[in-house]
C-alpha cells in the first residue's frame, strides 16, 4: 500500500496540466477529433493496466478527462502522480 501524500507534496509533484479537486488528480486532454480520444483513452487504459492503477476515463467529442485516485488509502498518492505522468507521455507520444 502507498501512503497519502500531504498536501504540501501533491502541490509540489502534481505535473503541470493536471489539477486537484478533492482526493483526486484531474486533466482533461484536447484532440481534434473523437477518434483521436478513443485511442489515446485506449492507449491510457493499457498503461494504466501495466500499473495496475486505474483512472476514470471520460470521453468527449474532442476531450478525454483523466481522474485519479487511490480509493484504497483514500486520496492520493506516489502511484497516481506516476500514473498522470505516464497518461503525459501517452499524450504527447
Amino acid at each position: 500500500m502507498a501512503d497519502l501524500l500531504s498536501d504540501d507534496e501533491i502541490d509540489a509533484q502534481l505535473p503541470d496540466g493536471w489539477d486537484r479537486e478533492g482526493d483526486e488528480i484531474v486533466r482533461t486532454y484536447e484532440f481534434d477529433d473523437y477518434l483521436e480520444g478513443v485511442s489515446f483513452a485506449g492507449d491510457v487504459g493499457e498503461v494504466a493496466e501495466e500499473q495496475f492503477h486505474h483512472p476514470e476515463i471520460r470521453i468527449r467529442y474532442e476531450e478525454v478527462e483523466v481522474r485519479l485516485t487511490s480509493h484504497e488509502e483514500g486520496g492520493i498518492t506516489d502511484a497516481d502522480i506516476e500514473m498522470a505522468e505516464l497518461s503525459d507521455e501517452e499524450y504527447g507520444g
